[in-house]
């Protein structure tokens, strides 16, 4: 089979062959309907080699950890599934034994510490075939799309979990900002309106994607400029000028992480999302009063469960622009200039090709494909 491999350190990934997987005991093979790219991938190919090698990576490996598709073969003593059922992928593998394991969340895990899983320590979904460690980590879709579900395993969890934790904060009359309207940031502002009633603030630097924040659900929308005008202009859309309840930062950066400090309330809640690397001074004045600072990883299998419901029920749905396999090279290019307003889901050649030229229905949230 065809995957999408970073193969050196500090480079491009190459697409190459590779035998196909074959599951062992209680493993599972997946045949790829989607995989979705994350920015999460740039930094692994950016990454120096003691930094891959602390997080426990090694090369060569497959990238995608945004995945979802059909049962195509299991190992012995798998009885959970069956060949032909549609699931998505819960992504961070744990050891299944351990405390945070054992309440589900994974992406805690204190043997693994966030480096297992597929893309993220083993090989992941930008091929055709992905092997799955352990049926656990498959979650039903039923009457789902796998292209439409596959980013709502991370870029759906990771701003869902990071939002579940602030819900006490976010009763009427609050406001909620989202800093990075782009893949996180627009699941986020649909998140936000489905299961609280906070006033939502989107904020970005591209006006497409501030554009596209309002026809997804957001109140008010603040073009990302100069940290201070930024944030004085945020605070403009609180009540009273206080400050927002929750301010989640989806882009990471220093700058992002300073307009996020500017724009809390006083006891309210910071969270960074986004891993770009900023850092956050934290001491009197850096902040306002009693601010909660926030750094979640993903979220829980039992929140990704909750994550398909609500697309399920039509509340959430991923801006998706479908890629080929062969065309991924490209599309990181563009997601790294910043020119991607939703998420890029790569699409197997042989899916894609059967997708825009066999007159296979295509749903509505696809934004475009490209080969």
């Amino acid at each position: 089979m065809r995957a999408l491999r970073i193969t050196r350190h500090q480079s491009a990934p190459e697409l190459v062959e590779v035998p196909d997987p074959v599951p062992g005991p209680g493993q599972v093979r997946l045949r790829v309907a989607a995989a979705g790219a994350c920015h999460s991938d740039l930094h692994l190919m950016e990454m120096p080699p003691e930094q891959l090698t602390r997080q426990g990576l090694r090369l060569p490996f497959t990238l995608g950890h945004e995945c979802a598709g059909w049962v195509d073969a299991v190992g012995p003593g798998v009885s959970a599934v069956r060949v032909g059922d549609a699931c998505a992928v819960y992504g961070p593998w744990g050891c299944g034994r351990c405390r945070p394991c054992a309440r589900g969340a994974e992406q805690y895990c204190e043997v693994t510490h966030g480096a297992g899983g597929p893309g993220l320590g083993g090989d992941g979904g930008m091929a055709e075939y992905l092997l799955v460690d352990d049926a656990r980590h498959l979650v039903p879709l039923g009457d789902l799309d796998p292209v439409a579900a596959a980013p709502l395993t991370d870029a759906g969890l990771t701003p869902y979990h990071a939002i579940r934790k602030a819900l006490p904060l976010l009763g009427p009359g609050s406001t909620a900002v989202v800093i990075g309207a782009g893949g996180l940031g627009h699941l986020g502002i649909q998140i936000l309106r489905a299961i609280t009633s906070a006033r939502v603030v989107a904020v970005d630097v591209a006006p497409a994607k501030l554009s596209q924040a309002l026809a997804l659900g957001a109140h008010a929308t603040v073009p990302a400029g100069e940290d201070e005008d930024t944030a004085a202009a945020i605070r403009a859309e609180t009540a009273g000028g206080r400050g927002a309840q929750a301010v989640f930062d989806m882009v990471g950066s220093a700058s992002t992480m300073a307009t996020a400090a500017a724009a809390v309330g006083v006891e309210g809640r910071l969270t960074v999302v986004g891993l770009a690397g900023g850092a956050l001074p934290f001491r009197l004045g850096a902040v306002p009063f009693d601010v909660d600072v926030s750094l979640p990883y993903w979220g829980t299998r039992g929140e990704l469960f909750e994550v398909l419901d609500l697309a399920r029920a039509g509340l959430i749905r991923a801006h998706v622009e479908t890629v080929s396999l062969a065309g991924m090279p490209a599309a990181y290019d563009r997601l790294r200039a910043g020119e991607v307003t939703g998420r890029v889901v790569m699409v197997p050649d042989r899916e894609h090709a059967r997708q825009v030229g066999s007159g296979w229905p295509t749903p509505s949230i696809f934004s475009g494909q490209s080969a």
